[in-house]
């Protein structure tokens, strides 16, 4: 079944620290790029991060900068996101989709992802 599915989401205190995954199952990442979006209660979706698998570039949404690091493994079919210093605005349903292809400079837009995990809370509460 081709499908993707994110781990690692859950509760974390302020300033604490979360390590989300994104597993590709019945296909290969080779050749596309991965991106992380999230959705908060009553916001529109934002873009997190991409990371393009072919050549490991990777893009960040300005607010996130500093705060996440993205990384992928072509061989085990992964991709994680590293988030750090969390705070109550990084609330949100996370979800990784993937395209073919480079992120491309509008990768934010999401217009180009057609496969999507079906996401993973983290809840960011003292």
């Amino acid at each position: 079944q081709v499908q993707l599915v994110e781990s690692g989401g859950g509760s974390v205190q302020p300033g604490g620290s979360l390590r989300l995954s994104c597993a590709a199952s019945g296909f290969t990442l080779n050749y596309r790029a991965v991106g992380w979006f999230r959705q908060a209660p009553g916001k529109e979706r934002e873009g997190v991060s991409c990371i393009a698998m072919a050549d490991g570039a990777t893009y960040y949404a300005d607010s996130v900068k500093g705060q996440v690091t993205i990384s992928g493994d072509l061989a085990k079919g992964t991709v994680s996101l590293q988030m750090n210093k969390l705070t109550h605005e990084d609330t949100a349903v996370y979800t990784c989709a993937t395209k073919v292809g480079p992120c491309e400079d509008d990768w934010y837009l999401a217009g180009s992802f057609r496969l999507w995990g079906q996401g993973t809370q983290v809840t960011v509460s003292s």
